[in-house]
């Protein structure tokens, strides 16, 4: 059985944001190296790399230090490094000055079954999650700290670090969990007890909801900010499907491709209008999403401060399947007027643009401004690419920055 134990110094304290363009701190303390001389960087292994919530920035874990980027402009905003090895998970919270981190398997001081609570204004650690197993991911929200092991999950208050939830899953190795991040909703999805199914909780209006997404097992997930749709992919990797985490039902399905791949990450447009894709064949897939949020609107401002308020109507009506205009649909087979004849791949809705990556490795990818989208690779490369949002069709590239290279 996995237990806990937890020191803290000082209560968790969250300031306010920080520009991404500065480094929280102004004084490194004489354990920091905030550079690394050009002999370093070859020797450098990218552990991890992560969106922060908003994903204007990522953090990158290696196995010497841990880094923040801004995506736009681009810029290494800083790092860190503790002397004790490479970090394996570097979770942000925003922009604000707490993360949590997980030590690599080398670490001399931060085995990787704990999860530090890490204050880059005061420079030190302050809480500490000790667990007997490895930690598998680590989610943060401006008051719940979410810690995932293989079989279980543990949900903490953020201000005391009081353990509020334990679910059990199916076996999780890859750290499956995800979190809405708007101040008044509180929902979390994660694989369920049984293949294929997705677990969905609803802790502010205390409704617990499980969806048999695939017969597969479960590869990835993620949820829109508000925690109204759910987006999941099995280990096939064929198929995207889009739920309604309020009554389960699914409103939309995509096809990536017909061969099996890896799923690798999956974005929903905070606007509601877009889903991305990222997999192992080397393709980012830009799908149209053919969902309608009643009182929602186009910009992603509007519908981030309309969208929470849906969760508190009683109805699984907030959200609608609706067909698209001509314009911006995703692209079908001719052969669909035989949907249920032929087999389902010619009926399927297929990708609306799509960018390919010339480079073989794990490629994360989410959502920027103006019809863009970032891509960050495990081999430490990024890209802005940006696509037509009515014709669709190849992406154009606009950016590509080697970023383990870049100083500050």
């Amino acid at each position: 059985m996995t237990s806990t134990t937890l020191s803290t110094s000082s209560p968790l304290l969250p300031r306010p944001s920080i520009e991404p363009t500065q480094p929280p701190v102004s004084n490194d303390p004489p354990s920091f190296t905030p550079t690394h001389d050009a002999s370093d960087i070859n020797q450098i292994e990218l552990l991890s790399v992560s969106w922060n919530q908003d994903y204007g920035c990522f953090a990158a874990g290696t196995s010497q230090d841990f880094r923040i980027y801004n995506c736009q402009p681009f810029k290494e905003t800083f790092r860190r490094n503790l002397k004790t090895g490479g970090f394996k998970i570097v979770e942000m919270l925003f922009r604000c000055n707490i993360l949590a981190l997980v030590g690599g398997e080398s670490n001399s001081h931060y085995p990787p079954n704990k999860v530090i609570i890490w204050d880059d204004h005061q420079s030190r650690c302050i809480g500490e999650f000790a667990f007997r197993s490895d930690v598998r991911a680590v989610k943060l929200r401006r008051d719940r700290i979410v810690v995932v092991l293989e079989h279980k999950i543990y949900v903490y208050g953020f201000m005391d670090l009081k353990l509020l939830h334990q679910i059990e899953t199916l076996a999780n190795p890859r750290g499956l969990c995800c979190l809405s991040h708007h101040s008044n909703t509180s929902v979390l999805a994660c694989p369920g007890l049984y293949r294929g199914l997705i677990r969905v909780e609803h802790f502010g209006l205390n409704i617990m909801k499980l969806i048999n997404a695939h017969d597969s097992h479960i590869a990835c997930l993620t949820l829109t900010l508000d925690g109204l749709l759910l987006a999941t992919a099995s280990t096939k990797g064929t198929l995207i499907r889009i739920f309604n985490t309020m009554d389960g039902t699914r409103l939309q399905e995509v096809r990536r491709g017909v061969d099996r791949a890896d799923i690798y990450s999956i974005a929903l447009s905070p606007n509601f209008q877009w889903l991305a894709v990222s997999s192992d064949k080397g393709t980012v897939h830009i799908f149209h999403l053919r969902v309608r949020v009643f009182g929602g609107h186009s910009s992603s401002q509007q519908s981030s401060v309309h969208g929470p308020a849906l969760l508190h109507q009683n109805s699984s009506t907030s959200l609608d399947a609706l067909i698209p205009p001509s314009s911006g649909a995703n692209p079908s087979s001719s052969l669909s007027f035989m949907r249920g004849v032929l087999p389902k791949y010619f009926s399927s809705e297929w990708s609306f643009a799509r960018f390919h990556l010339p480079e073989d490795t794990q490629f994360i990818a989410a959502f920027g401004s103006q019809n863009t989208v970032v891509v960050v690779g495990m081999n430490g490369s990024f890209y802005r690419c940006s696509f037509d949002p009515v014709h669709g069709g190849e992406m154009l590239q606009q950016e590509y920055v080697r970023f383990l290279k870049t100083k500050t």
